[in-house]
């Protein structure tokens, strides 16, 4: 577990040692794009896009990302805030963004990493190389229901072996 302040638990998830931007964000579709440009010692572009955006807080740039996942009652505190019907709380994660130059928060239903030859076009085919969806793995809690204070509370990642921990692509 790690932190950025006394007393918020998370885990990591993901590390890029890269820098990434707030590229786009569009209210149509609740869509944010972070991208990590391409440069002299980077040969790809990274674009991380979070779909169905409910509330963010971010910060202009991210050098160093870290992605982790919050524990429960920051969770809580983030779906309450954001005012997202509780009918969506299964369908929603919340993914803490953490570097050296800021943090913030993104609560969404997925986060995606794709990487691209250049720095313009979009290929007709990303190549993904790291996911993260909520996949219905939150319990619903009734009134009758308790929840064990231990319960871990997981998230379904699907990661490239080859990129575990830090992605230099």
């Amino acid at each position: 577990m790690t932190s950025d302040t006394p007393g918020t638990p998370s885990t990591l998830l993901q590390r890029f040692d890269r820098t990434f931007h707030v590229w786009t964000y569009g209210v149509g579709h609740s869509q944010l794009l972070l991208r990590a440009r391409k440069n002299h010692a980077e040969e790809h572009r990274l674009d991380m896009r979070f779909v169905a955006v409910d509330s963010m807080q971010l910060v202009r740039r991210y050098e160093c990302l870290e992605l982790h996942a919050v524990d429960d009652d920051a969770f809580a505190r983030v779906f309450e805030a954001s005012g997202v019907p509780p009918r969506w709380r299964d369908s929603r994660l919340v993914v803490r963004l953490q570097s050296r130059t800021g943090t913030g928060y993104v609560q969404c239903a997925r986060v995606t990493v794709d990487k691209h030859p250049d720095d313009e076009g979009v290929p007709a085919v990303p190549d993904v190389i790291w996911s993260l969806s909520p996949s219905g793995l939150r319990a619903p809690l009734g009134p009758d229901v308790l929840r064990p204070e231990a319960a871990p509370v997981t998230q379904r990642v699907r990661v490239d072996p080859s990129r575990r921990g830090t992605d230099r692509s």
